[in-house]
């Protein structure tokens, strides 16, 4: 995996709430106007703008159009997925537990046809790959089919909160598995049923269905 440089702006963003740390700018003080803070830190001003975006988004500064630019706050709010990142992985799959039942019966609501050909790829593949016990392969092809059902649950935010959540699920299936794909065999079925209850629109069948899975009974 790539290492991500910083951006300008994310380094830009960084020097200002040290500098509101370390009290440079006070709770209430107006920041320098663009043109000041492109001297002070060295770039342009799509960086400087993109800085503000970040901290404002963040709690830290409040952006008054035709006003300025002030300081709010000396803390920083974490994102979501700066939260989820630091959660147990118990905590993670208890927010996955009490999402899978409402984004499947919203899918079989919701979904179109394109949605639904892409749920079912990802299932024929995750029982190719189980057969054929291509471990890894098949833990993504797993968390594939379950995020396609959440791209097509209707809401946006918990489509995000669903696909962030995933990515987690996915490392533990690579550290608790042991390169092995026995389970994924024997949850196939239920899998499938998942999916034609998605496929025949009938959100309270795909709720149930999904439940079961969360809680393993199959």
């Amino acid at each position: 995996m790539q290492i991500q440089r910083k951006t300008l702006a994310q380094e830009v963003a960084e020097r200002l709430i040290q500098g509101i740390i370390n009290e440079e700018y006070a709770i209430g003080d107006q920041l320098p106007i663009e043109p000041e803070l492109m001297k002070i830190y060295g770039v342009g001003r799509s960086s400087i703008r993109e800085a503000i975006k970040i901290l404002s988004i963040k709690g830290v500064l409040s952006v008054q159009q035709g006003v300025g630019t002030f300081v709010t706050s000396k803390h920083v709010q974490e994102s979501l997925e700066t939260q989820i990142n630091k959660a147990e992985i118990e905590e993670v799959y208890e927010v996955r537990s009490l999402l899978d039942s409402k984004v499947a019966a919203r899918a079989a609501m919701f979904r179109n046809e394109e949605q639904l050909q892409t749920i079912k790829k990802y299932l024929d593949l995750r029982e190719k790959l189980a057969t054929e016990n291509q471990a890894l392969e098949c833990y993504q092809a797993d968390i594939n089919f379950h995020i396609s059902i959440a791209e097509a649950c209707g809401n946006n935010l918990l489509k995000e909160i669903y696909k962030i959540t995933s990515t987690h699920i996915l490392r533990t299936f690579e550290n608790s598995h042991n390169n092995n794909t026995d389970s994924f065999r024997l949850s196939q079925k239920i899998h499938r049923d998942l999916y034609e209850s998605i496929e025949k629109r009938d959100p309270d069948n795909a709720a149930r269905i999904a439940q079961m899975i969360v809680d393993r009974v199959y």
